[in-house]
C-alpha cells in the first residue's frame, strides 16, 4: 500500500524513471517553473547518472523543512514527500510552511505531481489526504492549494480532500483544504 516517506537515494531507479516520464510529456524545459520542472532541470544540469549528485539533490529536498535552510530570498522553508509503493516512486507532495504574497496570490501551501504512469488510480486524492494532517501539524491551517482552471483531475482531488472554492485568479482556482478536525478557510 502506497504511504507518504521522506526523500530517499534507495528509490533513485525509480524516481529517475518518473522524471524520464514527465520529460516524455513535454516537462523540465526551459520554461517549466514548475516544482518538477525544477527538479528535472538541476539533475540535468548536476548529472542523472551520477548517484552522487542524486545523493545531494535528495538531502538538498530534505534539508528545504529546516529553517535556517539556504533557499533562494523568495522561497519558505518546504517539506516534501515522496507518494511510494515499497520501493516504486508514484509522486511527490510539497508543503509550504508559510505563504509569501506570490505563494498567497497564485501557488498556495501545497503542491503534488503523480508520475504519468501511475495517475487515474486515486494516488494524487490519497497522497494529498495523508499530507494534510502533516500540514496541520507544521502549522498550516487550513491550506491553500491550487490548480490550473482548466485541470480537472486536481480540481476533483482538491474538492475530494474538502476543498472549498475561493476564487479564479487569472489561470488558477484557489481552494482552502481543512488540515485539522475538518476547519476550511
Amino acid at each position: 500500500m502506497p504511504e507518504l516517506r521522506a526523500p530517499t537515494v534507495s528509490v533513485r531507479a525509480s524516481f529517475l524513471a518518473a522524471m524520464a516520464e514527465f520529460v516524455a510529456e513535454g516537462r523540465g524545459e526551459p520554461d517549466d517553473h514548475s516544482m518538477v520542472g525544477k527538479e528535472i532541470s538541476w539533475l540535468h544540469d548536476n548529472g542523472w547518472s551520477d548517484p552522487g549528485a542524486f545523493d545531494l539533490f535528495v538531502r538538498r529536498l530534505r534539508d528545504q523543512a529546516l529553517p535556517d535552510a539556504q533557499r533562494p530570498p523568495d522561497h519558505v522553508p518546504a517539506t516534501t514527500l515522496w507518494w511510494m509503493d515499497g520501493s516504486d516512486y508514484l509522486g511527490r507532495i510539497a508543503i509550504r510552511h508559510r505563504l509569501t504574497p506570490a505563494l498567497r496570490e497564485y501557488y498556495g501551501h501545497i503542491g503534488y505531481d503523480i508520475r504519468p504512469t501511475a495517475r487515474r488510480r486515486g494516488h494524487a486524492t490519497a497522497m494529498l489526504a495523508a499530507a494534510l494532517p502533516i500540514a496541520g501539524r507544521l502549522g498550516v491551517a487550513p491550506a491553500l492549494i491550487t490548480c490550473q482552471y482548466d485541470n480537472l483531475g486536481s480540481r476533483v482531488v482538491i474538492e475530494r480532500n474538502g476543498g472549498v472554492l475561493e476564487d479564479r485568479r487569472g489561470d488558477k482556482l484557489r481552494f482552502w483544504v481543512p488540515t485539522v478536525n475538518g476547519a476550511a478557510g
